[in-house]
């Protein structure tokens, strides 16, 4: 048996769609199938998307809680509200977890996946592991981006490469006007 248990793949996926939001339901169900999901949904419903959009909000107040209590009492409030028990299925040829009913449709699955997903993540590589980036911390910068951090060292901060240039040159400014005013 396969044991998947949408840990680092499932909280990629919640910050790829915080991060780019799709257009439509076909967009959010072809980003799922982009990180590895191959479930089968229910027929879609004309609320999929918005209700999608509803589970990734909620993922964000757990992304921006303040203290590792709060985000562990989202989370806990947010696979609550998941409603299904872990199930073993076959339906892509190996046997693997399912943390929702078969009968559930898109927003439901994700929810369920994605808080699941989060909490193992943060309770294996650290609840510290999960924030914004932090090139957006800065005065005027409109990075709001969220990192999910997987490196080794457990020491990513920025979103992407440029946002930790960009943060990188204008601390290197502040230092600079400092020592200049300094000297």
């Amino acid at each position: 048996m396969q044991l998947n248990p949408y840990g680092e793949y499932a909280v990629l996926l919640a910050a790829s769609r915080a991060n780019d939001w799709p257009a439509d339901r076909d967009g959010v169900v072809a980003r799922t199938y982009e990180h590895g999901m191959t479930a089968v949904y229910a027929p879609a419903a004309a609320s999929d998307h918005a209700r999608t959009r509803d589970v990734i909000d909620a993922w964000l107040d757990i992304v921006d809680a303040d203290t590792e209590a709060q985000r562990a009492r989202l989370l806990n409030d947010q696979m609550a509200a998941a409603t299904a028990y872990p199930r073993l299925t076959d339906h892509d040829g190996a046997w693997h977890l399912h943390y929702r009913d078969d009968d559930q449709r898109l927003p439901q699955v994700l929810r369920a996946v994605i808080a699941v997903g989060t909490a193992l993540h943060v309770t294996t590589r650290g609840m510290h592991r999960l924030a914004r980036c932090a090139a957006g911390g800065a005065a005027g910068d409109p990075c709001r981006n969220v990192v999910v951090d997987i490196t080794r060292n457990g020491r990513q901060r920025y979103c992407s490469v440029r946002c930790a240039n960009r943060d990188g040159v204008r601390r290197h400014r502040a230092r600079t006007a400092i020592a200049h005013r300094a000297g």
